[in-house]
C-alpha cells in the first residue's frame, strides 16, 4: 500500500499506516471527525494538486485552468443545490478561513460581533480572545441559560439591543441543541445586524432537511465540509445574495488567500455529489438516531449530559459527579481504544486544558454501519471508563475486548490494504 511513498520515504509512510491502523483499531467519537468516502480520499489526491489556479472560473491569473475550472463550477453548482444558495464560494481552506472572509468583507476592525461564548458552545472564531476574532474586534458573548443550559432567545435579544452589534454570529461546536434561526433573524433586523450562521457540525442535518436550514435568513452561511457533510478537510460560504458574494469572492482572494486547492475543491465537489444522493439522508437520519441512543445510554447509567440530552449529532458529557476531569477522562478513553476530545462546560470552573466535560459525537460510527445497538455497548463502555478506579486494570481490559469486538465486525476502508 502506497509503494512510492514508502519507496521515497519510510517514515513518513510508517506514520500514515499507523494512522490507517488507530483509525481502524479504535472507536472514533471526536464529533468534528468523519471518515470519507474511498472516492473522496481518491478525488483528494489527483493531479488537480499540481495546479495554480488563482482567481476564480473563466477568471484566472494563470493559463491551462480550463479542467480545473469545470471541476470548480461543478462544487459551487452542486453546493448551491444542496442549500439552495443564491451565491457559493468553495475556497476557503478551513472554516476559520470562511469566518476570517465574511468578517473582513463587511466589517472594519473595532466593531462588535455579538457570539456565543466558547464555553458556552461556541468556536474560537466567534469572538475568543486568543483568536484573530477577538483580538480585531469588539466581541460580546451570548450563553446559554444557566437552568436549562440552552440559548435563551429573550435574553440574547435583550443582550443584542443592548450592545448594538454590527454582526451577530449563531452557531457552535458544542452546542447539542436545534438553534433557531428565524428567531435570531429577528433579532439581527431590530438592530440591523449582520446575521452569520456557521454551520460546521450540522451541515450535514441542514443538507438534508433534519436541521432548520440558516439559508433564508442569514446574510452569509459558513462551513466546513468535513463534519457530518463527510467531506475532505476544508471550508464554504454561502450568501444571501449575489452582492453580498461579490464581496466574499473578494476577500477569499485575493484577500485572504493566494491559489486555492484545486485537489481539495474536486473532493469537494465529490462530497456534494455524494449528499445530493437519497442514501445521504438515510446516513443523516442515522446519525441522529445513534446520538439519540448513545445519550439515553449515558443517561440510563446515571452520567450527566449537558442539557439533559441532544437533538442533533454531538453529546457534551459533564464528568463533574465522577470525580475526573474532561482531560482525565479523554486520558482513559483513548487508553481503551475510544477516541473523544476534553471540552468545557457551560460555566466551566477548570481551565481550558482540563475541563470538566468531553464532547462525543456520532458521525464517524455511523459512516462505519454502527447503530443503536452498538451505541448502547458504548454507551456501558464509557460509562465503565469514567466511573472506574483509576487502577481498575480489568475494567479497563473488559472495555478493551469490546471496542475491539466491534472495530472486527464494522471494519473502515477494507479496500485499503
Amino acid at each position: 500500500m502506497w509503494e512510492h511513498l514508502r519507496e521515497t520515504d519510510e517514515k513518513i509512510h510508517a506514520a500514515v499506516t499507523a494512522e490507517l491502523k488507530r483509525q481502524r483499531d479504535t472507536l472514533e467519537l471526536i464529533a468534528s471527525e468523519n471518515f470519507v468516502s474511498p472516492a473522496v480520499m481518491e478525488a483528494a489526491a489527483t493531479p488537480p494538486t499540481n495546479k495554480y489556479a488563482e482567481g476564480y472560473p473563466g477568471r484566472r491569473y494563470y493559463g491551462g485552468c480550463e479542467h480545473v475550472d469545470e471541476l470548480e463550477e461543478l462544487a459551487r453548482e452542486r453546493a448551491g443545490e444542496l442549500f439552495g444558495s443564491a451565491h457559493v464560494n468553495v475556497q476557503p481552506h478551513s472554516g476559520s478561513g470562511a469566518n476570517m472572509a465574511v468578517y473582513f468583507s463587511v466589517l472594519a476592525p473595532g466593531d462588535t460581533i455579538l457570539g456565543q461564548d466558547l464555553n458556552h458552545g461556541g468556536h474560537l472564531t466567534h469572538g475568543s480572545p486568543v483568536n484573530f476574532s477577538g483580538i480585531l474586534y469588539e466581541i460580546e458573548a451570548y450563553g446559554v441559560d444557566p437552568d436549562t443550559e440552552m440559548l435563551d432567545y429573550d435574553r440574547i435579544e435583550e443582550q443584542a439591543r443592548r450592545v448594538q452589534p454590527r454582526m451577530i454570529m449563531t452557531g457552535a461546536s458544542a452546542y447539542p441543541r436545534v438553534i433557531d434561526f428565524d428567531r435570531f433573524r429577528e433579532i439581527a433586523d431590530a438592530v440591523d445586524a449582520y446575521l452569520v450562521a456557521d454551520i460546521a457540525h450540522i451541515a450535514g442535518m441542514v443538507a438534508v432537511g433534519l436541521h432548520p436550514s440558516p439559508v433564508p435568513h442569514a446574510d452569509f452561511v459558513t462551513t466546513t465540509t468535513h463534519k457530518t457533510l463527510r467531506g475532505p478537510r476544508g471550508g464554504m460560504v454561502l450568501s444571501r445574495t449575489e452582492e453580498l458574494g461579490k464581496g466574499i469572492d473578494k476577500m477569499v482572494f485575493p484577500g485572504l488567500q493566494g491559489g486555492p486547492l484545486m485537489h481539495i475543491i474536486a473532493a469537494k465537489a465529490v462530497c456534494f455529489l455524494e449528499a445530493l444522493q437519497p442514501e445521504f439522508a438515510d446516513y443523516q437520519k442515522q446519525i441522529l438516531q445513534n446520538a439519540s441512543a448513545l445519550a439515553d445510554g449515558l443517561q440510563e447509567r446515571g452520567l450527566r449530559l449537558v442539557s439533559g440530552g441532544t437533538d442533533n449529532h454531538l453529546i457534551l458529557l459533564d464528568l463533574t459527579d465522577t470525580g475526573i476531569t474532561g482531560k482525565e477522562g479523554e486520558e482513559r478513553l483513548e487508553s481503551v481504544g475510544i477516541t473523544v476530545n476534553k471540552n468545557t462546560i457551560p460555566f466551566e470552573t477548570r481551565s481550558p486544558f482540563v475541563t470538566s466535560g468531553v464532547r462525543i459525537g456520532t458521525p464517524a460510527l455511523t459512516s462505519r454501519g454502527m447503530g443503536e445497538e452498538e451505541m448502547d455497548r458504548i454507551a456501558w463502555a464509557i460509562h465503565r471508563t469514567v466511573t472506574a478506579d483509576a487502577d481498575a486494570e480489568s475494567a479497563f481490559e473488559q472495555v478493551r475486548e469490546t471496542v475491539s469486538d466491534l472495530c472486527r465486525a464494522f471494519p473502515l476502508y477494507p479496500e485499503l490494504t
